[in-house]
């Protein structure tokens, strides 16, 4: 934690800056009697509490989570198995996370982190800790080893086994303990030892190591957020977590995505009350944008569905990894997936919703993407192969084309060209890309404030 971002509470203890943000966010929004009841909070607020119209309206609450010792750990142990793409540092990864949600306050924006959240009123709240035992209870597994019967044990001897002493020994966790046990997943598999305490232990883990990329687990469209389901089996479990968090700040979750559909939140970009955009292709698919529609959950009279027909390459599995919006009427994106004849084009199929129906149905199909972009107003800015991979167009807009970046270069393109107005953050993120994502991957933007 950097010492810029330290805070102490009313007892004199370190916290971070987040929890002081994490309190007001509840303290203003639940009645003190609901606050920490994560069944109840959620339908004590409008579906539009939690908003985003538009990426470059200006962003007021954003969760992110830090890099967490205990799973990067494990994840940095083999970086390809975990999706990452190239080995981590784990001390700077922390480091560059402290200062991203430094320049994140610095612009007024309030950060939330995944940690704070789950840890918030868990001391001094009965409630609270009860509805994190029970996230825990869902996370820690007892099984036997293999070739073993547990109805060959002695009756005293399953009860190390039930699900009642599964519970027991969560009851005496610390809270930082039992938030570690949900980052890391783990099973806890026993052997009869016959002597001792009867067993031997061995442990295996499925940690959220990607949770730091708080992008995709969800979206935030006009209705509110909605959430996602992702591609890669061992991030499904992430969904989970954020809903719990979203549950306990008292932000509505206005629906989710059900198999066979997938939805990440790094495909999505909510463009303006008029037009939503989702890619689809590597991760995402066609059958969550038809939930989306189909259940109303963008809120937008047009739904913009970019197909990534030709590419589907890791280098560009999100539709953020090769466009952002830098204004209401200037963008980036990858010059080389542009054009009619690019072997890697995009194509865009629009839906519109009939006012009289409430239904979408395809009013054009097929069209080239920055074609499309452009027909809608923006000034395209193109970014170079060269410069994508250093995930140059993987920028954050904290609205009013106030842009942060990891990428020195493109920056100077950006504010070089007359079309932009706004002005450009670098900051260092070198740790965190090491994971395969960027600035735009490692924040969800949960509210905005809508234009008038």
């Amino acid at each position: 934690m950097s010492t810029t971002e330290a805070t102490a509470n009313g007892n004199g203890v370190p916290r971070s800056a987040s929890f002081l943000d994490v309190r007001s966010t509840v303290e203003a929004d639940v009645p003190p009697s609901k606050r920490a009841k994560t069944a109840a909070v959620v339908n004590l607020l409008e579906g539009r509490k939690a908003v985003q119209e538009s990426e470059n309206e200006i962003a007021e609450v954003v969760i992110v989570c830090e890099p967490e010792q205990a799973s990067l750990m494990m994840g940095g142990l083999h970086p390809r198995g975990s999706l990452y793409e190239r080995p981590v540092n784990i001390d700077t990864a922390k480091q560059q996370h402290a200062e991203f949600r430094n320049v994140l306050r610095a612009h007024g924006v309030k950060v939330l982190t995944v940690r704070e959240i789950l840890a918030h009123n868990v001391d001094t709240n009965m409630s609270a800790r009860v509805d994190l035992e029970e996230l825990v209870f869902s996370a820690l597994t007892y099984e036997m080893a293999a070739g073993q019967d547990v109805m060959a044990l002695a009756e005293a001897d399953r009860h190390y086994l039930s699900d009642a002493y599964k519970r027991e020994v969560i009851s005496q966790m610390g809270t930082s303990q039992l938030i570690d046990t949900v980052m890391i997943n783990p099973t806890v598999t026993l052997q009869p030892s016959y002597r001792d305490t009867g067993f031997t232990a061995s442990y295996t883990f499925e940690p959220l190591s990607n949770l730091v990329y708080t992008r995709d687990q969800q979206v935030t469209t006009c209705r509110g957020i909605v959430m996602g389901r992702l591609r890669s089996a061992q991030r499904q479990r992430e969904v989970q977590v954020m809903r719990f968090c979203f549950n306990k700040l008292g932000m509505a979750v206005a629906g989710e995505i059900r198999e066979p559909g997938y939805l990440e939140g790094g495909d999505f970009f909510p463009m303006s009350r008029d037009l939503a955009m989702a890619g689809i292709g590597l991760r995402s698919n066609l059958e969550a944008c038809k939930q989306l529609m189909d259940e109303d959950l963008l809120g937008t009279r047009r739904f913009a569905v970019v197909r990534d027909d030709f590419d589907q390459h890791q280098d560009r599995m999100h539709l953020d990894c090769v466009f952002s919006v830098l204004s209401d009427n200037c963008c980036i994106m990858l010059a080389d997936i542009m054009g009619d004849k690019s072997p890697t084009r995009r194509l865009v199929d629009e839906y519109t919703r009939d006012p009289e129906t409430g239904k979408y149905r395809m009013t054009r199909e097929g069209m080239e993407f920055s074609a499309f972009i452009a027909g809608e107003g923006y000034a395209i800015i193109p970014i170079s192969n060269e410069h994508q991979l250093q995930y140059a167009c993987n920028v954050l807009n904290l609205g009013d084309s106030r842009i942060v970046s990891v990428h020195a270069p493109s920056a100077r393109q950006i504010v070089r060209d007359a079309r932009f107005k706004g002005d450009v953050q670098v900051i260092d993120f070198s740790s965190i890309t090491s994971m395969y994502g960027s600035v735009h991957c490692a924040s969800q933007v949960v509210k905005r404030i809508p234009r008038k």
